[in-house]
């Protein structure tokens, strides 16, 4: 069996595919991951450089 991987959604995206990639590998509903990123970037102010970090290293599908 094949190891999961991260990576960017490639048919579910609304920037470039984090949060979904991010909740397929959780087996959580994106919209979901995309609240709680909008909560961390409004509460801490990281969430938005991490979501840019996340852009640029996780790889397509």
């Amino acid at each position: 069996m094949e190891p999961k991987r991260l990576t960017k959604s490639s048919t579910n995206r609304m920037i470039c595919g984090v949060c979904a990639g991010i909740g397929n590998y959780l087996n959580i509903d994106a919209t979901v991951v995309r609240l709680l990123w909008i909560i961390f970037s409004v509460v801490g102010g990281a969430g938005i450089l991490a979501y840019i970090i996340a852009a640029i290293i996780m790889p397509e599908e």
